[in-house]
């Protein structure tokens, strides 16, 4: 029994080392590479909006959709953007995070025409790089709350893509325990990806978004 228990101990004190060491690598990789002032970040024909579901598990508003919605809004207003390219899952008819999203941006005065949709951004990394390989972007702006930009961040530049980062308000940890115990287990899935090139679940055709 003190032989198994040993192995057991060893055991959780890899994952928790593999964990620490993916969590780190990933906020280092990102340091001064985000923004968090509308004021300070450079005007981009494109941006990235990163999805996520409306309303949690319970039926309550997702603070987190909200507050990207917000600050697509605010940075539209300030003539930062012109295109839009929301992207999220779209698994099944009764799962539509993009559409959802934009209407909520048309909801926000945007034009729909300024509004481009992916519904095949079933993870962040197929997100980031179908923004570079369908929608032909090779420079534009992401969205969503800069815990997740930072992993964003790491697959993109593991992907040579060139983009900049713009982190929307976030949530606190008190309120979204399991938000931030996720993103952690993401992080470790995400070094896994890129050691074993793993490229999006679809591709498909190009998409022009007119410029």
């Amino acid at each position: 029994m003190k032989k198994y228990l040993k192995y057991i101990i060893l055991f959780i004190i890899f994952i928790i080392w593999v964990i620490s060491i993916s969590d780190f690598l990933t906020s280092y990789k990102a340091q001064g590479n985000i923004y968090v002032s509308i004021d300070d970040i450079p005007k981009n024909k494109v941006w990235l909006l990163l999805g996520t579901s409306k309303y949690i598990a319970d039926g309550r508003r997702n603070l987190f959709y909200y507050y990207r919605i917000e600050a697509t809004k605010e940075l539209y207003n300030t003539w930062k953007i012109q295109y839009i390219l929301v992207s999220w899952d779209n698994s099944t008819q009764q799962y539509n995070e993009t559409d959802s999203m934009k209407e909520d941006l048309i909801y926000a005065w945007i034009p729909e025409e300024n509004i481009y949709g992916d519904y095949a951004g079933f993870r962040t990394l197929d997100s980031v790089v179908r923004a570079k390989e369908i929608f032909r972007q090779e420079s534009y702006t992401v969205i969503s709350q800069e815990f997740h930009l930072e992993r964003a961040l790491f697959l993109a530049r593991s992907e040579w893509i060139d983009a900049i980062w713009f982190a929307a308000k976030d949530v606190p940890v008190k309120l979204a325990p399991r938000v931030w115990i996720r993103e952690r287990l993401a992080r470790v899935k995400m070094m896994m990806d890129i050691v074993v090139w793993v490229e999006p679940k679809f591709l498909g055709d190009k998409i022009e978004i007119w410029l």
